[in-house]
């Protein structure tokens, strides 16, 4: 167990107007509050610019590049985290422009941390976004952990207060993740500090 609780981004990956990821969000940041081993910092990407426009130079060659200054606190807040949580939707079977956006405008801030995914849609439940994102933190030297939490038919498992009809599956798998998590992020927390870490290891 860490000394210190760790740093938990949970990262709303939706902008969509309507959209359910804050619902998804704020049940994850309760089962989070309640393992009692992290900080919990709820980052939602509505709050924040994100250009599809990318500047010449890929922040993996500029780490410290300039960006606008709307995205100053997403840029701080994701740098901070030790671990982190991805709340998204499948979208056309993949992941919402707003997160890719989210995600490229970083490099170094993703990097030797652990990252678990919580998804919901109609059918797959966010298992499509949640594989080809795996994908891409591997290219950004995060690590993604095993578990997850999907809900598919998420419109028939919530109430119209937010809360889930049946909360046992859901609440132990966030627990598992939420273990993963601890684990990982303890591990790569120190090895961090002790040697910062770079691509050419």
């Amino acid at each position: 167990m860490p000394s210190e609780p760790l740093n938990l981004a949970v990262i709303i990956g939706s902008v969509r107007q309507g959209r359910f990821g804050p619902v998804v969000a704020n049940w994850f940041v309760e089962r989070a509050e309640q393992h009692g081993q992290f900080r919990v910092d709820l980052i939602d990407l509505a709050d924040t610019p994100l250009p599809v426009e990318l500047p010449p130079v890929p922040p993996a060659l500029q780490p410290k590049m300039d960006r606008p200054a709307e995205m100053a606190d997403l840029t701080r807040r994701i740098e901070a985290a030790d671990a982190i949580v991805v709340v998204t939707p499948d979208y056309n079977r993949s992941f919402p422009a707003s997160l890719k956006a989210a995600i490229d405008w970083h490099f170094t801030e993703w990097q030797a941390k652990p990252i678990g995914f919580v998804g919901y849609s109609g059918a797959s439940g966010g298992l499509l976004a949640m594989e080809q994102l795996r994908q891409i933190f591997g290219e950004l030297h995060a690590h993604t952990v095993r578990d997850y939490v999907s809900f598919p038919r998420f419109f028939e498992l919530f109430g119209p207060d937010g809360t889930l009809r049946e909360p046992e599956g859901p609440n132990g798998a966030a627990k598992v993740l939420l273990d993963q998590l601890l684990w990982w992020g303890s591990v790569l927390h120190d090895a961090r500090r002790d040697r910062p870490y770079t691509s050419a290891i």
